[in-house]
């Protein structure tokens, strides 16, 4: 594909490595880990998984709060259409100050603020926490009535389950 071109990849091996395979961006250069007893041939197979690893996370924290904005109509139309305006923010965006919650919702003003931590999660979990703070602008609490509304996403449960297992890894506490 013309203008994309493959990054400076510098391999380092490792005698204490067994099996896993990490890599990292260090500045234009991408550093991918490997156990020392990686053949030639592992070690490309590697590489290219590893950059295209690299590339998909990539794309994904570039999500922009443009697309974040028209996710939250899509997710207003599929279950929350029957509430009009109501359920409209007159703002939704990524924000990096946020890292003891998923989101929060502002009704006084209609804002949300989803924080950049969900930005790297499967799609499916980014819509339910979009769409647990657009209830919010319906029903302010997390009463019988907000969680039915957020149980109209088929995916709701399954969807905190994986917070609640993202937030154990991490050893922090889970919002609600």
């Amino acid at each position: 594909m013309a203008g994309t071109r493959k990054p400076v990849v510098e391999v380092r091996r490792s005698q204490r490595r067994r099996r896993t395979v990490s890599a990292y961006r260090d500045g234009e250069r991408v550093v991918v880990l490997i156990p020392d007893q990686f053949s030639r041939a592992e070690e490309s197979e590697w590489v290219d998984r590893m950059l295209a690893r690299l590339a998909a996370r990539e794309g994904r924290l570039a999500r922009s709060d443009d697309e974040l904005v028209a996710r939250a109509t899509r997710l207003i139309d599929l279950y929350l259409g029957g509430y009009g305006a109501k359920a409209v923010p007159a703002s939704v965006r990524w924000v990096t100050n946020q890292n003891g919650r998923w989101g929060s919702c502002t009704p006084a003003d209609r804002s949300i603020r989803i924080s950049h931590r969900v930005q790297d999660m499967p799609d499916w979990v980014i819509d339910y926490v979009l769409l647990h703070e657009l209830t919010h602008l319906i029903v302010p609490s997390h009463n019988a009535r907000f969680w039915a509304l957020v149980g109209r996403y088929p995916k709701s449960e399954r969807a905190r389950g994986y917070l609640e297992g993202v937030a154990a890894a991490s050893c922090t506490p889970v919002p609600t």
